[in-house]
């Protein structure tokens, strides 16, 4: 088996999960078909024969890859709970060997699930030591009490040793595939008649024969659950890559609108100088440079965030920011703050209310007919609300400008990041625009 990172099996993803197991699960789709996502109308086999297709480049997702030892947690806690039921239902006659040999298979099985619930990471070589030691302790199991207990107290104690190893061959199957779940039940052939052997019993072949084919359910059971632990996990990975490329392309046509787009907006909506008026001329050509190294900085900017952390930023800082912005194309901005506490803000939300406030003080720019609006940040409902108030012409919702502006650089980059937002208007009255988001 090839390691996790270093993947080397070829065809088709179920195929290769069947091969070597819960690895295989963290690997990326690189080429699910859309319509395997789309949540549309399509058959099950449909839809699994779909995400079972191609494998695509291997690469692996290092999160997947912790995770993945959690398939483990199904056989550790089914020892958990049904050797202790089955020692009750068979009421096994020497009751002290069998309560100490499920106490001590509990106690290890509990304590194998503290360490994959609480390791931090993934090392194959650990990994491959645990499930040695869970052999060698499924052996101790079935060896000591073949040689401690003496007919006829052996039986009952016997098949609660073998019930182990049904964990045994869940464990192999959902870590290293079908291949190993399969040679673990080829070898307890032999390995049951060491055990006999070594503690003097005798067994018939029938009897022999039901114990090794009782292991096989154990097999099967866990190739389901690998089976689909692993669609679904393709699917949820699909349904994660289809609106990470729509949320991706949402960012980037805001990121356009709230800089190119707007740039040039502004510099369409300034009025041309006289042809004979130079120094007016000056002063706008100057005035349209000053816009483009603006954009230019705040484009460099996106391509160059998120910021240093160690560099902590309110979000009255941040509103000073836009606010200086917003001086030098004309839109004056007096701000008023009362008492926050916005350090528990985070970057992600700062931002998303810096780049709001700025779209609504452009609308104002562009539609409200006034050079003036107001600021102010205050606390309520769990959070810090932003509320930018301007004494422009306002507009009725009939009315309400059109465009990307206010439903996507505004209403829905806060959504993103758990906000919301309103817009209050009349006609000659002016906007009231407050933005929300939780602390």
């Amino acid at each position: 088996m090839s390691s996790v990172g270093q993947p080397t099996h070829q065809g088709g993803y179920l195929a290769a999960l069947l091969r070597a197991g819960a690895p295989v699960i963290a690997e990326v789709p690189a080429d699910l078909p859309d319509e395997a996502v789309d949540p549309g109308r399509l058959s099950g086999w449909r839809r699994i024969s779909m995400l079972a297709g191609s494998r695509g480049s291997g690469d692996v997702d290092s999160l997947l890859t912790r995770a993945c030892r959690y398939v483990v947690i199904v056989p550790l806690v089914f020892r958990v709970v049904a050797l202790p039921v089955l020692l009750l239902a068979t009421g096994v006659g020497d009751a002290v060997p069998a309560a100490l040999l499920v106490a001590f298979a509990v106690a290890v099985n509990v304590l194998a699930l503290a360490v994959v619930l609480r390791v931090r990471g993934f090392r194959r070589s650990i990994a491959r030591a645990l499930l040695g030691a869970d052999l060698v302790v499924a052996a101790g199991l079935n060896l000591v009490p073949s040689v401690a207990v003496a007919d006829p107290g052996y039986a009952g104690v016997g098949e609660l040793a073998w019930a182990y190893l049904l964990g045994s061959v869940a464990l192999l199957t959902l870590s290293r595939g079908v291949l190993a779940g399969a040679l673990l039940i080829a070898a307890s052939l032999p390995f049951h008649l060491l055990v006999t052997a070594a503690g003097g019993h005798t067994a018939s072949a029938a009897a022999v024969a039901y114990d090794v084919v009782i292991l096989v359910p154990a097999l099967a059971t866990a190739l389901v659950v690998l089976l689909l632990i692993g669609v679904g996990t393709r699917l949820a990975m699909g349904v994660g890559i289809r609106r990470g490329r729509r949320v991706e392309h949402a960012i980037h046509q805001r990121a356009i609108h709230d800089t190119v787009l707007q740039a040039l907006e502004a510099m369409a909506l300034n009025p041309l100088a006289e042809p004979d008026d130079l120094p007016a001329a000056r002063a706008q050509l100057a005035e349209l440079r000053g816009i483009a190294r603006a954009q230019a900085i705040e484009l460099r900017r996106g391509l160059t965030e998120p910021v240093d952390p160690a560099v902590p930023s309110g979000i009255g800082e941040e509103l000073a920011g836009v606010a200086a912005e917003m001086a030098r194309e004309g839109l004056r901005a007096r701000l008023v703050f009362t008492e926050v506490d916005d350090g528990l803000v985070s970057e992600a939300r700062r931002r998303a209310v810096r780049d709001a406030v700025r779209e609504a003080m452009r609308n104002t720019i562009k539609h409200a007919g006034t050079d003036e609006v107001v600021l102010r940040v205050e606390q309520r409902d769990g959070g810090i609300a932003v509320i930018a108030r301007d004494h422009g012409t306002g507009f009725s919702d009939t009315d309400r400008p059109a465009g990307f502006g206010i439903s996507n650089s505004i209403t829905a980059r806060l959504a993103d990041v758990g906000g919301s937002s309103t817009v209050e208007s009349e006609p000659g009255k002016g906007t009231r625009v407050t933005l929300w988001v939780p602390l």
